[in-house]
């Protein structure tokens, strides 16, 4: 049996359909704050608790799962530098209560959803996973730190991890009005006929990674043993490509409009995936492509 924290939001959901597929046993743990009931797959079984629960054990037959997924986080940036303890609470406090579950029930297991957000401003690019941490948000440090506790209970208790830093995210169920992507938003407005906003000069990059691939990457994190694995494309797009190529996929005639920088935002970041493709994991949707997928899903929502 595997658990996934936060299955019934973006990244998770589509894990559990991979599990699934798989023909794995899947428990959803979600308190859909920002996971939505839409998102739930009807073959797994669903648990409405929040990962800061002290009784979760009351919740969910601990001694049944074998592996934790755990994806359930406070993941807008913008919200951590605003609310650092809200954002600390959730994802450190809570990502220590979910081990804590991990070591009292002796779960062999857990997968971690961390972020590109944990090594700020790159030194070089493209960036490793050796690259020095330095984040620039509440929201990167606290990944970060839910490493280290994972890190801290590997070394006390022999808890296996994969830790899996995610670049931009992209896909089907991003929610364009909460804490989405920049494509998720961009091709909400095209869509509505509205004039999308570009934050600076549009200059800025970003490595955009299909969120199916990175649902692949996590099954195959079911097999890799203590591993920090960066899950992006190696690709560099700057917001003004990105802007054109969703502009031509919906025909959409207008222009941006482009307002001041924000701050604490990284300026160029796209990630070394070395590592992982080492470890037979590759991203197989491209840019155009997975556009296409959201565009779709999008007209027809």
């Amino acid at each position: 049996m595997i658990l996934v924290t936060g299955g019934a939001g973006f990244i998770g959901s589509h894990i559990v359909d991979k599990l699934i597929e798989n023909n794995y046993d899947v428990i959803i743990l979600d308190n859909l704050t920002t996971g939505s009931k839409n998102n739930i797959n009807p073959k797994a079984e669903f648990v409405n608790a929040d990962i800061r629960d002290e009784d979760l054990d009351e919740k969910i037959n601990f001694k049944d799962v074998e592996v934790v997924i755990h994806q359930a986080a406070q993941i807008n940036v913008r919200n951590s530098v605003e609310n650092p303890i809200y954002d600390g609470d959730i994802n450190v406090l809570g990502t220590i209560n979910i081990l804590e579950m991990i070591r009292k029930y002796d779960i062999n297991k857990i997968i971690f959803a961390s972020s590109v957000g944990v090594y700020g401003e790159p030194n070089y690019l493209p960036v490793d996973e050796n690259h020095t941490i330095n984040p620039l948000s509440p929201y990167g440090l606290s990944k970060y730190v839910g490493e280290e506790y994972i890190k801290l209970y590997n070394r006390l208790y022999g808890i296996e991890y994969a830790i899996l830093r995610y670049s931009n995210v992209y896909g089907e169920r991003q929610d364009p009005k909460g804490e989405a992507g920049v494509i998720s938003i961009f091709i909400d407005k095209m869509l509505k006929n509205e004039n999308p906003i570009i934050f600076g000069d549009g200059n800025q990059t970003r490595d955009f990674v299909y969120v199916g691939d990175v649902a692949k990457a996590n099954i195959m994190a079911l097999n890799w043993k203590n591993e920090i694995v960066n899950i992006g494309t190696g690709k560099e797009t700057s917001v003004n490509e990105l802007f054109n190529i969703i502009k031509d996929e919906i025909g959409f005639k207008g222009n941006a409009i482009y307002d001041k920088p924000r701050e604490g935002e990284i300026y160029r970041i796209y990630l070394n995936i070395k590592k992982a493709k080492s470890l037979d994991w590759r991203p197989e949707v491209d840019l155009k492509e997975g556009i296409k997928r959201v565009v779709n899903w999008m007209k027809f929502k």
